[in-house]
Order: C-alpha cells, then sequence, then structure tokens
C-alpha cells in the first residue's frame, strides 16, 4: 500500500501540511511553526508558549556604524503567504516580508523569504530562507540568525549532541530566580533548589553545549513516553560563515533546538556581517532538515540517537537536495568541483615533500590568507585530505574563490591567490599545491602541538562546587564553568614558570593566560616565563620566535627577552580580540599567528629568558589561549631542492 500523498490545507490564519507521518501547522501569514503532531504527540512544541514563540525565525541587527555583536532582536514576520509547489509528492509554501524605506529603523533593510517543505513519506520537514539586501538600500549590521524549535518541557528531557555528549537535562524552571543563583555570566547559573533533587549544585549553561560546524551535523531531544525523537539535521556547511572550526549554539535547557546560520560566538564582531550602503547582496540559509522518529518496538530509546545519525548521513548523501522550488538554490547540476592535491614543504623537517593528510581544505570568497575564518557573507566548501593529501571538493556554487588551507601540525595558512572561477559542470583540477608552513630557520625548542586548539595544554579540575557532571572525567573537561579561577588559586601570587626541556606542556602549561583576582575584587595582569638554555647565541643573527594563539579575548600580548622590564618590550600585538572562548567554555576562537624577531644582541650564551605578559586586567575574561610557540634559529643554508 503506497504512503498517503501530501496534503496542504489552507485556513484563514494557519496552514496546515501533512503527510500521513507528520501534521505540520504554521501561522499565516507570519510563518511561524505553531504545532508539530505526530506519534501521539498532539503538539511537540511548547503548547505553553505564544504561537509566536515555539518554532520561528528570528535575527539580530543593528544600524550601519554600530559596534559589537549586540542589536535589535527581530523576529522575522512573514506578511504575504503563497503556494510555491503543491502535489502528492511535495508542497513548499512561502512566507514573504518585503522592506521598503518606510520601515528604516523599525526592521533590518531585508526581503525575507522563508519556506517550508514537506515530502512523501518523509517523518520530517525542510525549512531555508532567502535574504536579499538591495541596491538603493541603507547598510545595516546583521550579527546573527537563525531557526529556534522549543519544545514541550514535559515531554523533552534527554539532550544528544555527540555520542559522548547526551544526558537528562534540567527544565527550564529550574533556570528561575527563586530556583538557581547567576554566576559570572547571565548565561550561566548554579541550580540551588531544581525541581528534580539530581541536579542540585550543577551548573547549567547553554555554552557547554557549543560545537564547531565540523562536527555540528545532528542534535536534539528526545521524549521517552512515548519514545519521539526531535532533531535538528544540517546537511551542508555551505550556508554558515566562519568555516569549519566556528563554533555554534546547539541545544540547551528549554528544551531548545537551534539552527544556527550566523552568529559572532566565539569570534566577536569580526564575524559580524556588515552591509555598506548600496551593497547588493543575497544568500540561502539552508535548507535544513527537522526529523522526527520513534521507535517500532519497546527497545531503548537511545536508539533514536543512532537512527538520527543515519538520517543525517542519508541527508547530508542527499545533498544539494534536487527538490527546493528557489531559482536562488542551484541543484548538483548547476554546480561544479574542484581536486588536486595538497603537500608541505618544510626542508628543516624533511627533505622530501610531505603529505598533507588529513588537511582541511576549502573554497571561500577572495581574500587574504586565513580570511575564511572572518568571512560571512559568502559560501564556503570545504573538505578534508586522505592520506596522501588528495582532495576533491564537489558540489560548488558559481562564483569566484580562492582556495586555503591548513594542516594540523604546522602552523599557518595555505593560500593559493589564484582566482578560482567556478561553472556549472566545470571540474577543475589544481594538481599539485605546495604548502611552506612559516620557517626561518631549524627549531630549537617548542611549546604545544599546532592545531589551532590550546587542547593540549593542562587543564585543572573545576571547583567542585560548579559542576557539570556530563563533563566529569570527559575529554572535552575544558567546558567545565570557571576554570578560569582556579589560575590564582594554582598560582596565587607568583605566574606560571616553564623550564624548556624539564616541563611537560600537558602538565605545567595553563591552557589560558588570564588575569588574577586580587584580594580587593580588581584584577592584575599576568606574565608567564619561559626559561631555555642556549650552547652558544649568533650575535648577528636574527631569531624568530613564532607564537600562534588560539584565542583572544579584549587581551594584549606583550613578548620581553632577559629584561621583564624592557619598555618598549620586543613585541606587542596592541589590544586584541572579543571571543569570548574563556566565558564560554571553549578551547579555541580566531586562529591568530605572531612571527617575532629576536636579535641575537638580545640573547646569551646559557640561560635566557622570555616574558609573555597579558597586560590587559579589566576583568576576568580578558586573556588569550596559546595553539603552539617555537623559537628558531637564524636561517642556515639548506637545500630548497624537493624530491
Amino acid at each position: 500500500m503506497s504512503a498517503p500523498g501530501v496534503q496542504l490545507h489552507i485556513y484563514d490564519h494557519h496552514v496546515v501540511m501533512e503527510n500521513g507521518i507528520l501534521q505540520l501547522t504554521i501561522s499565516k501569514p507570519a510563518g511561524h511553526v505553531t504545532g508539530i503532531k505526530c506519534y501521539d504527540i498532539d503538539n511537540l512544541v511548547e503548547v505553553r508558549n505564544k504561537e509566536d514563540n515555539r518554532g520561528y525565525w528570528d535575527l539580530v541587527w543593528s544600524e550601519a556604524g554600530s559596534t559589537g555583536t549586540t542589536g535589535k532582536s527581530e523576529l522575522i514576520n512573514g506578511e504575504s503567504f503563497s503556494v510555491i509547489v503543491e502535489n502528492e509528492e511535495q508542497v513548499e509554501i512561502s512566507f514573504t516580508r518585503m522592506w521598503d524605506k518606510s520601515q528604516e529603523s523599525k526592521f533590518a533593510p531585508l526581503n525575507i523569504d522563508k519556506r517550508y517543505i514537506m515530502l512523501r513519506n518523509i517523518s520530517g520537514f525542510y525549512s531555508y530562507a532567502i535574504y536579499e539586501h538591495l541596491e538603493d538600500w541603507s547598510g545595516f549590521n546583521l550579527p546573527q540568525t537563525r531557526i529556534v524549535f522549543k519544545l514541550r518541557k514535559d515531554k523533552f528531557q534527554y539532550m544528544a549532541i555527540a555520542d559522548d555528549r547526551q544526558r537528562h537535562m534540567p527544565l527550564p524552571d529550574d533556570r528561575l530566580p527563586k530556583r538557581c543563583k547567576e554566576l559570572a555570566t547571565p548565561e550561566a547559573v548554579l541550580l540551588v533548589k531544581p525541581i528534580e533533587p539530581e541536579f542540585k549544585g550543577e551548573v547549567d549553561d547553554k555554552y557547554q553545549y557549543s560545537c564547531e560546524n565540523r562536527a555540528l551535523w545532528v542534535h536534539g531531544w528526545i521524549c521517552s513516553d512515548p519514545p519521539v525523537g526531535f532533531w535538528h539535521i544540517n546537511p551542508s556547511n555551505e550556508f554558515r560563515s566562519g568555516g569549519p572550526l566556528k563554533q555554534n549554539l546547539t541545544s540547551h535547557v528549554g528544551p531548545i533546538t537551534l539552527a544556527m546560520f550566523l552568529s559572532a560566538h566565539y569570534s566577536g564582531e569580526d564575524l559580524v556581517l556588515k552591509l555598506k550602503d548600496g551593497e547588493q547582496w543575497k544568500k540561502v540559509f539552508g535548507p535544513v532538515f527537522f526529523y522526527i522518529n520513534t521507535l517500532l518496538d519497546n527497545t531503548d530509546p537511545l536508539w533514536l540517537w543512532e537512527d538520527a545519525k543515519q538520517q543525517m548521513l542519508t541527508e547530508v548523501q542527499s545533498w544539494p537536495y534536487n527538490f527546493p522550488a528557489s531559482d536562488d538554490f542551484p541543484g548538483w547540476n548547476k554546480r561544479g568541483s574542484v581536486s588536486g592535491r595538497l603537500q608541505v614543504r618544510d626542508w628543516y623537517v624533511s627533505d622530501l615533500s610531505i603529505s598533507a593528510g588529513g588537511a582541511y581544505v576549502g573554497l571561500a570568497p577572495p581574500g587574504e590568507a586565513g580570511s575564511w575564518q572572518r568571512e560571512c557573507k559568502g559560501y564556503q566548501f570545504w573538505t578534508t585530505t586522505d592520506a596522501n593529501g588528495y582532495f576533491s571538493i564537489n558540489d560548488i556554487r558559481t562564483g569566484d574563490y580562492n582556495l586555503y588551507a591548513w594542516v594540523s601540525g604546522f602552523i599557518g595558512d595555505y593560500h593559493n591567490e589564484a582566482l578560482i572561477t567556478i561553472t556549472e559542470g566545470c571540474d577543475t583540477d589544481l594538481g599539485e599545491l605546495a604548502f611552506e608552513p612559516p620557517r626561518d630557520g631549524p627549531t630549537l625548542w617548542e611549546i604545544g602541538f599546532p592545531d589551532r586548539t590550546a587542547f593540549e595544554f593542562y587543564v585543572p579540575d573545576p571547583n567542585p562546587n560548579y559542576i557539570n557532571k556530563l563533563y566529569v572525567n570527559h575529554p572535552d573537561r575544558f567546558r567545565q564553568y570557571g576554570l578560569w579561577e582556579r589560575y590564582a588559586e594554582l598560582f596565587p601570587e607568583n605566574d606560571l614558570v616553564y623550564t624548556i626541556g624539564e616541563s611537560d606542556y600537558t602538565k605545567d602549561w595553563f591552557f589560558a593566560q588570564v588575569t588574577r583576582k586580587k584580594d580587593d575584587g580588581t584584577y592584575e595582569a599576568t606574565t608567564w616565563q619561559i626559561n631555555f638554555n642556549l650552547d652558544s647565541v649568533e650575535q648577528g643573527g636574527t631569531y624568530k620566535l613564532r607564537i600562534a594563539l588560539a584565542t583572544a579575548n579584549i587581551a594584549e600580548l606583550q613578548v620581553r627577552v632577559n629584561d621583564p622590564n624592557a619598555d618598549p618590550p620586543t613585541f606587542t600585538t596592541g589590544q586584541i580580540g572579543h571571543d569570548n572562548t574563556i566565558a564560554r567554555h571553549g578551547i579555541h576562537g580566531l586562529y591568530w599567528l605572531y612571527n617575532i624577531d629576536v636579535p641575537g644582541a638580545q640573547l646569551v650564551a646559557g640561560d635566557n629568558t622570555i616574558f609573555l605578559t597579558q597586560a590587559i586586567s579589566t576583568g576576568p575574561f580578558n586573556g588569550i589561549m596559546y595553539d603552539y610557540i617555537r623559537l628558531e634559529k637564524p636561517p642556515s643554508a639548506i637545500s630548497k631542492n624537493y624530491i
């Protein structure tokens, strides 16, 4: 017996799509999801909330010239409803909001077309939107846009983000003032009188559940009675900003599921989309898939997570979808591909070219080396190389791009400056590509492993009064609350001292250089020392100090050599960063690389010390995380001929 076809019912204030599995109710013309009925649950979204606070698109915007990452929150209300496709196989409907200059300062200057799609015999629905800014409109900033689903708190209480990141969750009521204590940031609370006693003494913070784009494919919630799962599945990252390492919110107490398309989290203002007066811009966000599953028998409800992962693979393999009806979403036959091989050439490591196995290679809008991590207007397409450095990037939208890459184990960014123009059906072979990471001379010493994170450094145990049980004995122990405070407890008076050849960076290098809180409640700058011995020094030569930072937040790194009071210092970054990674329990934000000349005259044969001062101390979250530090000898005559 064939599955029922998709049906569309249009009423005065709502439209209903159904396919025999699922019934989706959407307000008209606003375009908010007010009801999801399936698998013996009359409504999956929170019935206690108003209809425009259940399933919706929203954004944050500010006027041109504004600074920072905040602005006006805007619920995206459609003003016109239309049917795009209606047949037994598919229904696609549209809710549009058209902007004109009479709405200046009231709404973000965008035309927005929100769409929902339901297919035959598919247990879920798709959503995407087309944002457009026209050439005669005023400029503005767009820090954030997303889809939000607020599920029923009496049903969905188990959250899953990854195989090792899932748990029974507190209730939203536990975050009410009488049941919790606000901590150093408003997002973080200590649960003091939770409804369920098992959560007493735990910290709840939505940022503890952030995830990098490269791992953010499926997340959601499980209801145990009846066994039903609600999942956000992301089939592609092409429409997300910031590249594979960009971190986004996922699911958190509510129960809330987020589909984040654009945000400044873990990056700051660098990832606020800024459109100038008269700048034309159009982008398609999505489609993303909201999958709803159930059990066919009374097996473990956690099987719903396993099934969601399988469905995610199906969606990824189906990308780009062939069913969206908008001409702004090109199908596979209107896209192109690029392939090649990336090798690393570092003649101080090997006389031979090194295969760039496991490297990240991507196309992003033209820019400078590393510009992809701050890019938010266009589309990006990334893959990883095989063990021999070969890569193939498929299903690329037409347009002009540069090729970018980075290789774990090596500092710096690969950037192919040649403009790569993708046309429909093209298959461009870039051939052999060589990445020459920054290098002047042989390595004298190094601290850490260059992977753009501070993961390998020492992460302390959290204060036992501020625990999230999920991260006890967990690889992501850095996600515990308040670890920045542990520095002053471990180093109450004197700062960190690291001795090359004796110290172990996994045990002796604190993962973040933060401020120290004093008894009077103020904060002071910290200065770390690296002690090392040189048998001899080339007094007329120039040594190179490479410092790669995994994050920076309202910080200034000053470098001094053998004189802690040198003024000016040998090097200073000036004020950098607004990543807020320290407060948001991350291990990296944006990547920074500094290549610092150290005159041989500043060094001596014997014992030397490099002083690293994080000089800004206005609060607890000023600080940096190191990725990797290396000191190189002056250049030596080594052949650059490769085999």
